[in-house]
């Protein structure tokens, strides 16, 4: 009995060095996130996310900001990073289809890509890691139009780049929905874009207004769109009178909400640090684990959640990490401080 417990103790203290082995191994692995553009406070957040998960397991990190929101600035940064033979790659891509040469060449080169918030093609990556699900994005955003223009009426949508393919995914839903004959009052005059640039969103906010003077609301799923459109409603005093709603950070959205007459009743996102955490968790886990980002295949992350790989709307893969969440004036308050 003696004999079999040291050999058990032994086993365990065997099994105790090779884990701390493993952990100390991750010391020469580099992961590295490439978000859409530099400047913009949401990419921001999405990226210390992934760091903040990638130091925590002992490897390095790597966070590129593109100058540019374009392909080409990202596929620099992609082809600089195979260079320098990183373990992982995370895009937010600006394109969906311009980004496939480089990042197949970079999983030639044995590196794990996913992409995350913004999805590049099937062919380009093992996974994608979406914030929320594509329809419950574009319902949320309808409905919200529905309510606060009371069923009626003319109203725009203020996007970001006319390639970012989560926002087209989720325009093209939310088109979609627009066809139950529940909606037919509501009169989408235009779709905008302000590339993401807050004095682009800025100057198309106006031309919208010029343009369309009956308009109601303006809805922008995109964070920048959104405070850009506040922020030209607040300054003109037309609180009450063409409402804002769409996607937004709290940080940024809170002089905006809240009681009384405001800029924009209430608004949706998720968080994008967890966007950015579990992108690393799923690059970890494809380095260190079993994942491949196939159909059906699950793992649990440090911090206990367990993930599931599901099918995507584009025949690729994704894993999902929850529903949008409304901000409003009971709540703005607790979460500005957030994010």
């Amino acid at each position: 009995m003696r004999k079999l417990t040291a050999l058990i103790l032994a086993l365990m203290m065997v099994a105790g060095l090779a884990a701390v082995a493993q952990a100390a191994d991750l010391s020469g692995q580099t992961y590295a996130i490439i978000t859409k553009s530099a400047g913009n406070p949401y990419n921001e957040r999405e990226a210390s996310g992934f760091e903040e998960v990638i130091k925590a397991a002992g490897a390095n990190v790597i966070v590129k900001h593109p100058a540019q929101i374009t392909a080409e600035a990202q596929i620099t940064l992609i082809n600089e990073l195979v260079a320098q033979k990183v373990t992982g790659i995370a895009v937010a891509g600006n394109d969906f289809d311009a980004l496939e040469t480089a990042l197949k060449a970079a999983m030639a080169a044995g590196i794990k890509v996913v992409s995350l918030d913004s999805a590049v093609n099937p062919a380009s990556r093992l996974t994608h890691i979406n914030q929320a699900g594509v329809v419950e994005v574009a319902q949320a955003l309808v409905d919200a139009a529905y309510d606060l223009m009371g069923g009626e009426g003319e109203w725009a949508i203020l996007s970001a780049t006319a390639t970012a393919s989560n926002q087209n995914a989720w325009i093209a839903a939310m088109q979609e929905l627009l066809k139950d004959e529940k909606y037919a009052k509501l009169n989408l005059v235009e779709i905008a874009y302000g590339d993401d640039i807050y004095q682009t969103s800025v100057d198309e906010t106006q031309a919208l207004l010029q343009n369309y003077p009956n308009l109601k609301l303006i809805n922008a799923p995109t964070t920048v769109g959104i405070a850009a459109a506040s922020k030209v409603i607040t300054d003109n005093e037309l609180q009450g009178k063409v409402i804002v709603t769409g996607l937004g950070l709290p940080s940024e959205m809170a002089e905006f909400m809240g009681q009384g007459s405001v800029a924009c009743p209430y608004m949706f996102l998720w968080n994008p640090i967890d966007v950015g955490r579990t992108a690393a968790y799923a690059l970890l886990e494809m380095v260190n684990g079993e994942l491949t980002g196939a159909l059906g295949e699950s793992f649990t992350a440090a911090n206990g959640v367990t993930y599931i790989v599901t099918e995507a709307g584009d025949k690729g893969t994704e894993i999902i990490i929850g529903p949008p969440f409304e901000f409003n004036a009971d709540n703005i308050e607790d979460w500005k401080t957030v994010y």
